[in-house]
């Protein structure tokens, strides 16, 4: 694989997606979103795959300042990585309200904007796929602990998958027993 550049976007089984911050001959420091700190990962990883590459700083340039560094780290935290968490509902419940009707008519029923009820969702869905990256990438764990670790998570996102009819991409939506997320 040709050495990556600063700024290319890649993804680790189980760190998720990041951002190259750091490119020496034998490792790539990259930074996650998902670990909010930057990873070494050596260069011959054969399980990262690289989303969209940038080319390695030729010999010429390698004295770069650290303010260029930051500069460039920055711009690629900006552009990049906040594309990694949108996720759209779907058009139908925009400017939607969810209404919560106590059974006591005696009682004031609650309005929630559907945006902001979507986005717990959301925040659910991503801790969930974070704890199951952590319990599968544990190494105190037997392969038998990790198996039942993992059924208690397929069996939260089977519950979660009421709130699919939110999601306006399939590939957003939890799946149970019956499929992989």
């Amino acid at each position: 694989m040709e050495q990556l550049g600063i700024g290319s976007r890649v993804e680790h089984p189980h760190f998720g997606r990041g951002v190259v911050v750091e490119s020496t001959s034998e490792f790539y420091s990259i930074w996650f979103r998902s670990q909010k700190a930057a990873k070494s990962v050596s260069t011959g990883y054969g399980e990262l795959r690289v989303l969209e590459a940038t080319s390695a700083v030729p010999a010429a340039e390698e004295n770069l300042s650290l303010a260029t560094i930051e500069q460039a780290i920055e711009h690629v935290l900006d552009r990049r990585l906040n594309e990694f968490q949108l996720v759209p509902m779907a058009n139908k419940w925009q400017n939607g309200t969810l209404v919560l009707r106590p059974g006591d008519e005696s009682l004031q029923p609650r309005e929630v904007p559907l945006e902001t009820f979507f986005h717990k969702i959301v925040m659910v869905r991503d801790r969930l796929r974070l704890i199951e990256q952590k319990v599968n990438a544990h190494k105190g764990l037997s392969e038998q602990e990790k198996i039942d670790l993992q059924q208690y998570i397929t069996g939260i996102y089977g519950s979660l998958t009421t709130f699919n009819i939110l999601f306006k991409e399939d590939h957003h939506q939890f799946s149970g027993s019956g499929g992989r997320e």
